[in-house]
């Protein structure tokens, strides 16, 4: 369980290594003064995640829809204009190369969930069918229900990691 009060450490000088992530730039980190909470607080954070991804997993292949698939419908009609939104801009909300995101609106395309519509000299433009407005309807409502009902959990852990944040930041200024 995360304790409510932790005490301050007093740093003198916070030591940092440059690290390389998987797309090859450098990341700065904390190289010490972390503490268990750290780790604690983190770990949970990331617990509650997944489990809210495990539920939107099964929730999406219970309608017949791949996570993604799922995730490409919500973007167009959250992000889109209208109900519509480039294949380009799909690709880019969703972290995926601009061919990828053309197959999966084709996929879904093929299943009825989008029209791609391709105008004189434009990008092409994924449209939400009435059936995936539908299945989204339906989708956006368990997930709504299901992240409001984690939200205190989530609220917590990022408070703490927040608190915790604060408190090391105040003992340095100290």
């Amino acid at each position: 369980m995360l304790e409510a009060s932790v005490r301050p450490r007093k740093y003198i000088v916070i030591r940092y290594k440059s690290t390389s992530n998987r797309g090859g730039a450098a990341v700065t980190t904390k190289f010490d003064g972390l503490s268990d909470l750290d780790y604690e607080a983190l770990a949970n954070l990331r617990y509650r995640i997944r489990k809210f991804r495990q539920f939107s997993i099964k929730a999406a292949e219970r309608l017949g829809l791949s996570p993604q698939q799922h995730q490409a419908l919500l973007a167009i009609r959250g992000l889109g204009v209208g109900g519509q939104m480039s294949i380009a801009s799909l690709a880019e909300r969703l972290f995926i190369p601009v061919d990828a995101g053309l197959e999966l609106a084709r996929s879904l395309e093929a299943q009825g969930s989008v029209v791609i519509e391709v105008k004189a000299r434009r990008k092409p433009v994924a449209r939400l069918t009435e059936e995936a407005q539908g299945l989204l309807r339906q989708l956006t409502s368990a997930h709504l229900h299901e992240i409001r009902e984690m939200a205190p959990e989530l609220t917590l852990a990022l408070r703490v990691l927040q608190d915790h944040r604060r408190m090391e930041m105040a003992a340095w200024m100290q």
